[in-house]
């Protein structure tokens, strides 16, 4: 599907965030679907009371709108910019270019407000790896050659104009790799034989991020906070990683990361760990040790057995601590039709805050890459041969949430939801947002159409048709 459709189908099919800003009572509904029929689309409202259901199957719904249901508030949605998003997005024509940051950032599309992007190299760069400070394979212990490179300027400059576009957007930085001259192996790539922090140079390591962070400052993008290491349990030789051991992390958290922050004068905040649900003892050492600057975990999804309940089950035991899903991958090849709202909704249902894809912006070969994964498909898919872009399934499933449940909504507690063996089920999420509607998530994983009845703590009751393989956002007044 080329552009020209595209603008078609927006102007035509994806409405207005000013839904949100109505207060004519009455209900309102969007639909995306698996076969891309419908890509957040005007659907039938749900109605007051039960509804004629008809000969459809049915299912019952509850949300606690009263203060008693009111748990997290919602940072916000939307995925990682790669230097393969920058290099894709950058390959179109201005005016194309322009239309899709705002389709990305602004009431026009997705309108996300939370975005990660990667520090330096990542598996989606091109080759070759780099860090912000090589100093041609030598030690650099003053970062003398500390520089962001054409890349890193590149990227700064994208989120800054993202920025412009969402000036309440929260930007989470995260590093893949430090320079080969901070790490034991001397290496970004290649080995994963010594593949850990070089302690002789812990100070520079934090006056790395400090450089860094006033560097994209500079260029007019502001970051907000930083995971000091993506997955830190994860070393590979293929693309830059690095081992950073709990207690390691929460150390260098708490006695040179950040007191070089706070030093410098910068807000931006700490996050733990930024990897799996099955180690949440990994983030609760680095809360227990740094706590003086880290409130926040950062959660990815590629668990063996990935279950969101530990999000739960960590907010019982720190209920003071936030938390993000930092990363869920869309592929070209294996992940449904609902893998984005699936990485939304189970994470919202657990306490999070936020949800973010990876990635943004690919292309039609599912990169620039230079290693790892080599089928993570962009929420955007640009033809950089023929000038064009294309939303995919996953991008419209995104905006069923990002384009309803805003920054500052309430997550609300609710009941009903209930996925079988078979992958099929009904799962929601509701939200009370700042303007007072309420905002209901349905995802509706079912071959045929269900009929659904939802019941308010406030004694409203609304009914309506969810169609088949869909997510379904009710807005209510």
């Amino acid at each position: 599907m080329l552009f020209p459709l595209l603008a078609i189908l927006a102007g035509s099919q994806v409405v207005s965030s000013s839904v949100l800003n109505s207060r004519q009572g009455s209900a309102k509904a969007f639909c995306s679907s698996s076969d891309r029929r419908y890509n957040v689309s005007s659907w039938d409202a749900p109605v007051s009371g039960p509804g004629t259901p008809g000969s459809s199957s049915t299912w019952k719904l509850t949300i606690d709108d009263t203060t008693a249901g009111h748990k997290q508030k919602v940072t916000g949605f939307g995925a990682s910019v790669t230097d393969a998003t920058v290099t894709v997005i950058n390959a179109l024509p201005d005016a194309l270019r322009t239309q899709l940051l705002n389709e990305l950032m602004t009431a026009d599309g997705a309108d996300f407000s939370f975005l990660r992007h990667t520090i330096a190299s990542s598996d989606l760069s091109a080759k070759p790896a780099y860090s912000y400070d090589d100093a041609g394979g030598n030690a650099d212990p003053s970062l003398g050659s500390f520089s962001l490179g054409d890349r890193g300027n590149a990227m700064a400059e994208m989120l800054s104009q993202m920025q412009a576009l969402k000036p309440s957007l929260t930007l989470l930085g995260s590093v893949w790799a430090p320079p080969a001259w901070m790490q034991l192996d001397r290496a970004l790539t290649g080995t994963t034989v010594n593949n850990n922090l070089d302690h002789a140079y812990v100070d520079q390591y934090a006056q790395y991020f400090v450089k860094y962070i006033q560097a994209y400052a500079a260029k007019g993008a502001q970051v907000d906070a930083i995971t000091i290491q993506n997955e830190p349990l994860n070393s590979q030789s293929g693309y830059p990683t690095m081992y950073i051991s709990a207690d390691e992390s929460a150390a260098l958290i708490r006695d040179n990361v950040g007191p070089a922050l706070k030093a410098a004068g910068l807000n931006t905040k700490v996050w733990a760990y930024d990897h799996n649900t099955d180690v949440p003892s990994y983030p609760q050492t680095v809360i227990d040790t740094a706590s003086a600057y880290v409130d926040s975990v950062a959660w990815h999804c590629y668990a063996s057995s990935n279950n969101w309940k530990v999000l739960t089950d960590f907010h019982n035991s720190n209920p003071n601590s936030i938390q993000y899903m930092t990363e869920c991958w869309t592929s070209s090849q294996y992940t449904s039709w609902n893998a984005a709202s699936g990485f939304a909704m189970g994470p919202l249902q657990n306490w999070a805050q936020g949800a973010l894809a990876w990635t943004l912006g690919t292309d039609t070969e599912d990169g620039p890459f230079l290693g790892g994964c080599d089928t993570c498909r962009g929420l955007v898919v640009v033809d950089t041969n023929q000038k064009t872009y294309e939303f995919q399934v996953d991008y419209y499933m995104m905006a069923q949430y990002s384009k309803f449940i805003p920054n500052g909504a309430i997550i609300l507690d609710g009941s009903g939801s209930y996925t079988y063996d078979s992958g099929a089920g009904i799962q929601s999420v509701a939200s009370l947002n700042p303007d007072g509607t309420r905002t209901v998530v349905i995802e509706n994983t079912f071959d045929n159409d269900v009929y659904v009845t939802l019941d308010t703590k406030s004694g409203q009751q609304w009914s309506g048709n969810i169609h088949a393989k869909s997510v379904v956002t009710w807005v209510l007044s």
